[in-house]
């Protein structure tokens, strides 16, 4: 069926792109299945890919149907064992039998890897399937649970908590405590959030500590059908993404503020909000929005819309950040830009990337070998189908072990890179945030440190925002940067390599703080002679590995 040979070329193709597997799925041509009913298949299969990739290799099916390749093997699996309709085959179609005459045996190592795993049940099997998808290892454990499970799940696979910030364009907190949520029970940490989430959703709220007019709720919340939430009195918005406004820390008088790559939109409005409640300021600054995707900038004004922002953002539909004219009107005047480039997203929660697949591998080392299907003759020995070697051992490392997932960082580190040196040669900027929802180090520390050692850098008198310096909620979020690999990174620089780790703020996707994976670090610049402003980041030649 054309259906599984669809969602096989999805899988099988290596992508450089940074969209998503849905936008992948739906923006493909020539595909004979419903977009649909492919996203769905190819989706769920993903997310269970490494307790199937188990399962077929314990049954050893791809040793008895050498045909079958390991991505059919995984998408007919799943339909066959957790999809409610089975295998979307005729009776008699080839790769319906070739799964079907398999059925006991994938059925008993299914069972075995949830036993295994210590799940009571397949329901809380795919619970568990969910967390892994969800949020990943690390979310702590309650004392009040002590054999470690709810409902047969890990508790360190919980959800995400729901994080909505409240427009203060619009409204304000204290507003919507007492209307919005005013049947809400208010307590004292994140780790209360999740812990509700397996049971009925609960009218518990948490008042962010860190950021201002920030609140969590349980993931299964839905207040999207809310009138408060159709007339943009509040935004779904992760805590972590809030973090790069909240750092810019953008003054009254320090001129106009930058949205380099605004759409789809909540940092450019958060931004809009944090200044509309500076104190004091007689004129606000102007906010321009760049984007140059004219699709994705139709969204962005839509957001801009229903945020109640218009009057303070002016939105540059198809403008490419890096063909600005610094010193141009109205560039010149910019005193402050919020970068959060294209990357990997390897922090986002739920990502549906195609490269977290886990194949099952005709390699796989077994004790037994598959009967072969012909009688067998005395004397003859029959030797396995499959190689009888043991699996290869991959050892952890900082590095992504995929070389293409290798490729594709080093392009986006390039790209993001190029974006933050651009903004050092604005000429009256004064302040940059620069974050990702990535948790490499190629895409976060790295480009930092590299920026930090470029010539613009040092001739346009540009240094890292000390943790000291910070605004208070920032001074007081824990999570800071890989020291390691800032050592090796200005190791022949000169620069503190402990001070600008301290400087960087990450999130960890699952966690106990309940964030998605994020970095963001924040550059001011010390104003040097007038001749030192002269240099564009057109003269920047590289690094001098002797400086």
């Amino acid at each position: 069926m054309s259906l599984y040979y669809d969602a096989a070329s999805i899988l099988s193709t290596t992508d450089r792109r940074c969209g998503s597997l849905k936008s992948r799925v739906f923006g493909a041509k020539d595909l004979k299945s419903t977009p649909a009913q492919l996203f769905a298949l190819v989706s769920e299969a993903s997310k269970w890919s490494f307790i199937l990739k188990e399962v077929i290799e314990k049954s050893q099916i791809l040793a008895y149907e050498r045909k079958l390749s390991p991505t059919l093997a995984l998408l007919l699996v799943h339909d066959l064992l957790l999809a409610r309709k089975g295998v979307a085959a005729a009776a008699t179609h080839p790769l319906r039998l070739v799964i079907v005459r398999h059925k006991a045996r994938l059925q008993a190592e299914l069972t075995k890897a949830r036993l295994k795993r210590g799940i009571s049940s397949l329901e809380a099997l795919r619970e568990y399937v969910a967390g892994q998808n969800g949020v990943n290892d690390g979310i702590q454990t309650t004392q009040s649970e002590s054999d470690g499970t709810r409902h047969g799940v890990p508790l360190k696979l919980m959800p995400h908590p729901r994080w909505i910030r409240i427009n203060v364009l619009k409204t304000s907190l204290e507003e919507q405590l007492a209307s919005t949520f005013s049947g809400y029970r208010c307590v004292e940490t994140v780790d209360e959030i999740i812990n509700t989430t397996l049971k009925a959703p609960n009218k518990i709220i948490h008042i962010d500590k860190h950021m201002p007019d920030l609140i969590a709720l349980s993931p299964a919340a839905d207040l999207s059908t809310t009138s408060a939430y159709r007339k943009g009195l509040f935004i779904f918005q992760d805590k972590a993404s809030c973090f790069p406004a909240y750092l810019l820390d953008s003054q009254p008088k320090g001129g106009d503020c930058l949205d380099a790559c605004a759409a789809p939109g909540n940092k450019t409005t958060h931004l809009a909000a944090l200044i509309h409640n500076t104190n004091g300021a007689a004129q606000k600054p102007r906010i321009w929005a760049c984007e140059r995707d004219k699709v994705r900038a139709q969204t962005l004004q839509k957001m801009v819309d229903i945020a109640g922002a218009d009057k303070l953002v002016t939105i540059k539909a198809g403008q490419d950040f890096l063909r600005l004219d610094p010193e141009k009107e109205p560039w010149c005047s910019v005193g402050a830009l919020l970068l959060d480039p294209s990357c990997s997203g390897s922090g986002i929660v739920g990502r549906d990337e195609v490269h977290n697949i886990v194949l099952p591998s005709r390699e796989t080392f077994i004790t037994s070998t598959p009967p072969s299907r012909k009688r067998k003759r005395k004397g003859n020995t029959v030797q396995s189908a499959v190689p009888s070697h043991p699996e290869k051992k991959i050892a952890a490392s900082d590095e992504p072990p995929d070389k293409n997932l290798r490729d594709r960082l080093e392009s986006l580190a390039t790209f993001q890179l190029k974006l933050l040196l651009h903004a050092f040669a604005f000429p009256q900027a004064r302040r940059i945030t620069y974050s990702t929802c990535s948790t490499y180090i190629q895409e976060n520390e790295e480009v930092i440190c590299k920026a930090l050692g470029s010539l613009i850098a040092r001739h346009r008198g540009w240094r890292i925002l000390r943790r000291d310096q910070q605004v208070s909620g920032m001074q007081a979020w824990d999570i800071r940067g890989d020291i390691e690999a800032c050592k090796v990174c200005l190791e022949s620089s000169g620069n503190p390599a402990e001070e600008i780790a301290e400087a960087c703020i990450r999130c960890n996707k699952g966690t106990k703080e309940g964030t998605q994976g994020f970095f963001v670090a924040a550059f001011v610049r010390e104003m040097l002679d007038e001749e030192d402003k002269v240099l564009s980041e057109e003269e920047w030649e590289g690094f001098d590995d002797d400086k």
